[in-house]
C-alpha cells in the first residue's frame, strides 16, 4: 500500500485517477481549490464520486500557496509520491487570462517541487499537454519533436513546468515523469473541451460551434486510458517525457457525426473562423508508451462517446445548465 499527494483531484483526469489508485488499496490525500474556472458543479460531482472511500482524504488547498502545501505534507507520513494534475487549462481562455496559468501551472508545480526536495519525496509525476507540439511538428507528434514555439500562455506555462521537473531532476535527483495528455474526453468531462460542448449542444438542440471548416483533426483519448496510463508512470523512470494518446487522429465533423448517430440528434452547425491559438491537428506517436510502460489505449472512440452521452442523460437535469461558451 502506498500513500500518494494528487492534486487537483475534483478535476476531470485526477478524479478518475484517484478512483483508480483507491481500487488498488492505496491511500490518497486529494488536494483541489475548487476554482470557477468552470462550472464547479461538475468538479463537486467528481468530489462525491470519492468521498467516504476507504483511504481517501480531501483539503481545499491551492498548490501555490506554498506555506499551506507545507503545512500539509510535514504532518504526513513519509509520501511515495506527489501527483500534480492540478492546472489551469484551456488554449482560448489563457489568452485571456494568461497570468492565471502562469501562476497555477509553473509556480504551483515549483512549490511541489521544493517541498519534493524539502521532505525527501522521491516521485514527481506530472500532466502536461500535447499543446506543447504547436503547428510545425511532424505528425505523429514525438516527445523529441521541437516545443520552443508555445502558441498559447497555457502551452508557455506547462513548457515551464516541465523544464523545471528537470532542473529538480538534475539538481536534486528526483525521479520524474512527465505526461503530455492529448484531447482527453469521457464522462464529466470538461465543459470547455470540444466532446462535452458538442454533446451539449446536440443534446440540447443548440447551435454547434465549429471553429474552422471542422477539417482540423483531434487525437481524442478517454479519460479510462489515461488515468490508468498515468498511474504507470508511477514506477521509476529516471525523467521522461511521455505522450498518452489514442494513436488516431479524428476530424471535428467526423466526431460530431459519431455523437449524431449516437444522440440520433442532428447536429445545427455554426462555423466561426479559426483562433489563431488553435493547431490543425493532433496525433500523438505512443510508442515511448508502449515500450516504458506497456501502455496503450484500449477505450474505442464509438464505446467512450456512448459513455459520454449516457453520463449527460443521467445528469442532465444540471449538465445542460453548464456553461460551454
Amino acid at each position: 500500500m502506498s500513500l500518494y499527494l494528487l492534486t487537483g483531484v475534483a478535476g476531470f483526469i485526477a478524479s478518475r485517477v484517484a478512483e483508480l489508485l483507491l481500487a488498488d488499496g492505496h491511500q490518497v490525500i486529494g488536494v483541489d481549490n475548487l476554482n470557477d474556472s468552470y462550472d464547479v458543479r461538475l468538479k463537486q460531482w467528481r468530489l462525491k464520486q470519492l468521498e467516504g472511500r476507504s483511504g481517501f482524504s480531501f483539503r481545499c488547498l491551492d498548490i501555490t500557496d506554498l506555506t499551506a502545501m507545507r503545512n500539509l505534507i510535514s504532518h504526513r507520513v513519509r509520501l511515495d509520491a506527489v501527483i500534480n494534475l492540478a492546472a489551469r487549462a484551456g488554449v482560448r481562455q489563457s489568452v485571456e487570462n494568461p497570468r492565471a496559468f502562469l501562476e497555477a501551472n509553473a509556480t504551483g508545480t515549483l512549490n511541489l517541487l521544493e517541498l519534493c526536495r524539502e521532505f525527501d519525496i522521491k516521485k514527481f509525476v506530472l500532466a502536461s499537454t500535447s499543446s506543447l507540439y504547436g503547428k510545425n511538428n511532424p505528425l505523429p507528434f514525438r516527445e523529441d519533436a521541437d516545443t520552443d514555439h508555445p502558441l498559447s500562455p497555457y502551452a508557455a506555462s506547462k513548457k515551464a513546468a516541465e523544464a523545471l521537473c528537470y532542473t529538480y531532476h538534475y539538481l536534486y535527483g528526483l525521479d520524474v515523469t512527465v505526461f503530455r495528455y492529448f484531447t482527453v474526453y469521457g464522462p464529466a468531462g470538461r465543459p470547455d473541451m470540444s466532446p462535452f460542448r458538442f454533446v451539449q449542444w446536440i443534446c440540447e438542440g443548440k447551435p454547434v460551434t465549429v471553429y474552422g471548416d471542422g477539417r482540423q483533426s483531434r487525437d481524442f483519448t478517454n479519460v479510462e486510458d489515461v488515468a490508468r496510463g498515468t498511474i504507470t508512470g508511477l514506477r521509476p523512470l529516471g525523467f521522461e517525457v511521455i505522450n498518452l494518446g489514442s494513436d488516431t487522429s479524428v476530424a471535428l465533423m467526423d466526431a460530431i457525426q459519431l455523437i449524431e448517430e449516437t444522440t440520433d440528434r442532428k447536429a445545427q452547425l455554426e462555423f466561426q473562423p479559426l483562433h489563431p491559438s488553435d493547431v490543425p491537428a493532433t496525433w500523438a506517436d505512443i510508442g515511448k508508451a508502449k515500450c516504458l510502460l506497456d501502455w496503450y489505449p484500449l477505450v474505442r472512440l464509438e464505446d467512450g462517446i456512448a459513455d459520454m452521452v449516457n453520463w449527460y442523460r443521467q445528469n442532465r437535469a444540471w449538465a445542460k445548465e453548464i456553461a460551454t461558451d
